[in-house]
C-alpha cells in the first residue's frame, strides 16, 4: 500500500518506497537552477539534507526554503539541497529575490529521480508534484533521519532536523 500525506485534510497517495532510517539513500538526479545536473544520495564526504518541497511558488515552501537557508548558515561538512518540480528558471528567481545561497536549490522536473525516495505525489489537485519531506543521509550514503510532513500546509520540525545534522556533524 502507497504511503499518503494529506492535503488540507484530505489523503493523498504517494508512488515509490517507503524508505526508512537505515536504508541507503538512493541516488537521484536533479537540475539545478543553473541547469547544472547533480547526484544527490548515496555516500558522500559531507552530511546531506535533502529537502522535497510541492513548489517555492507557495507561501509554505517559500518560509521553510528560507528557514533552512538562515538555519545552515556556517555549518561546515553539510550539503543540504531544496527540491521542487519547479523549473530551474523559477528557481533561480526565487533564489536571487531572497538570496538563498546556503542551500542549493534544484528541480526534479527532468527524470522524476524522487520518486527513488517514495515522495511524489500520485494522485489528486498536486499529482506529479513533490510532498513536503526531509531526509537525512549520512557521509555513508544511510538514511539517518526522515520527516514526511502528514499535511502539505504546514511547515516541517526545523529543530529536529538541525539537531540530527549536528548529532551527525
Amino acid at each position: 500500500m502507497a504511503q499518503t500525506v494529506n492535503l488540507k485534510g484530505n489523503p493523498v497517495a504517494l508512488c515509490g518506497p517507503t524508505l526508512k532510517v537505515g536504508d541507503p539513500a538512493p541516488v537521484a538526479y536533479v537540475v539545478t537552477k543553473d541547469l547544472q545536473e547533480i547526484g544527490i544520495g548515496g555516500a558522500s564526504d559531507k552530511v546531506q539534507v535533502i529537502i522535497t518541497v510541492p513548489s517555492l511558488d507557495t507561501p509554505v515552501c517559500e518560509t521553510e526554503t528560507k528557514k533552512f537557508n538562515e538555519l545552515m548558515a556556517g555549518m561546515e561538512g553539510v550539503a543540504v539541497c531544496v527540491i521542487s518540480m519547479d523549473l530551474p528558471f523559477a528557481q533561480k528567481r526565487f533564489c536571487e529575490s531572497f538570496n538563498i545561497g546556503n542551500v542549493v536549490v534544484a528541480s526534479d522536473f527532468r527524470y522524476r529521480d524522487m520518486e527513488k525516495y517514495g515522495v511524489l505525489i500520485s494522485e489528486g489537485a498536486l499529482k506529479g508534484i513533490l510532498a513536503r519531506a526531509i531526509f537525512v543521509v549520512d557521509k555513508q550514503g544511510k538514511i539517518a533521519y526522515i520527516q514526511l510532513v502528514p499535511e502539505i500546509t504546514q511547515e516541517p520540525n526545523y529543530d529536529e532536523v538541525v539537531a540530527k545534522v549536528r548529532e551527525l556533524l
